[in-house]
């Protein structure tokens, strides 16, 4: 019964932020709903299955906004991908200076709390005795929740992104083979390891489906809100089993750290926006420093260009998983305070 509680807490914020008005409303709503439900003690689950079958749906959607010219468009993104890997450094760099001189965390905690994208990754050589994994778990948690929560607003508030037309809307029999096809081809992808799995095994297909005009459209509304919804509450279990204790003692190197790092990613996302000739808002959203289904799936709900979102949080957890190693034995050099 946990999951299906789960999915009703999750439902049931995702309907309130939705009469509110809020952008990105089932991420927003969810996510809040189901972190207040684990903050409390109530037991909250999301099955392992269902969260990829949304990841695929998000993909699925996704992939709806790959064009054949996408190959052009990498070389245009060229630049932009390259602020976006520098942008990644500033940011790590900004976030690990604040933990680690304002909260005193040791440094490879610090790193690994800080690097955005990379939670299961984090968790996992925390795990193995690099840093407190306890702290890397919250601190990487609240991150996700905090940008989750506040960054569609922010955009939707200081730079009003612009009303896209009603996407074309697929068929029940299509959306059905290719978000069935997407978590098959995810669940292989998983076992090479792979990140984003799912999203990227349904983005591809469904990517491939509409270049070859086998399918149009993007899943129909309901399919959509209910992808969010489980995405959402997704994020809220992450809280299960920590204390209300140990997220208060956090708040304050949570918000700093993730309110500084989206600040930094702001001003690249800027600079890239004049390069590139694209939406700062859009611009924001790919560049900023979360989750990339959360993200690909705000960028989704904002009506901003799917395939450019999507490349380039893909792109960040390359970069990421490539660097993180090398930057871990940096750190271990460093002395302690």
């Amino acid at each position: 019964m946990t999951p299906l509680r789960t999915l009703l807490v999750g439902g049931a914020g995702a309907g309130i932020a939705a009469a509110a008005g809020l952008p990105a409303a089932a991420l927003i709503g969810s996510s809040l709903a189901v972190s207040a439900a684990a903050w409390s003690g109530l037991g909250v689950a999301v099955p392992n299955r269902l969260r990829d079958l949304a990841f695929a749906g998000i993909g699925v959607s996704l992939g709806s906004g790959i064009k054949p010219s996408i190959l052009d468009d990498l070389t245009t993104w060229a630049t932009s991908i390259v602020l976006l890997c520098l942008s990644l450094m500033a940011t790590i760099a900004v976030s690990v200076l604040i933990l680690r001189r304002m909260f005193r965390y040791d440094p490879e905690t610090c790193l690994l709390a800080s690097s955005p994208g990379t939670m299961s990754y984090a968790v996992a050589v925390a795990q193995e005795g690099r840093g407190d994994v306890i702290t890397v778990l919250i601190l990487q948690s609240l991150r996700l929740l905090i940008l989750a929560s506040v960054l569609p607003i922010a955009i939707f508030v200081a730079i009003a992104p612009p009303a896209a037309p009603a996407p074309l809307m697929m068929g029940a029999v299509a959306s059905v083979i290719l978000v069935l096809a997407g978590l098959g081809l995810g669940t292989q992808l998983a076992r090479l390891g792979l990140p984003a799995a799912c999203l990227v095994g349904g983005m591809v297909l469904s990517g491939l489906a509409h270049a070859l005009g086998l399918a149009s459209g993007r899943l129909p509304p309901p399919a959509i809100f209910l992808c969010f919804v489980i995405t959402g509450s997704m994020i809220g279990t992450r809280f299960s089993g920590i204390s209300g204790r140990q997220i208060v003692g956090l708040l304050g190197a949570a918000f700093a750290s993730t309110g500084t790092a989206a600040l930094v990613s702001a001003g690249f996302a800027y600079a890239a926006a004049q390069f590139v000739d694209l939406p700062i808002g859009q611009v924001w959203v790919a560049f900023a420093p979360g989750g990339v289904e959360a993200m690909a799936a705000i960028g989704l709900a904002l009506g901003y260009d799917p395939a450019y979102v999507a490349v380039h949080h893909l792109v960040r957890i390359v970069f990421l998983i490539i660097m993180l190693p090398m930057l871990l034995r940096l750190v271990a050099r460093q002395p302690e305070d």
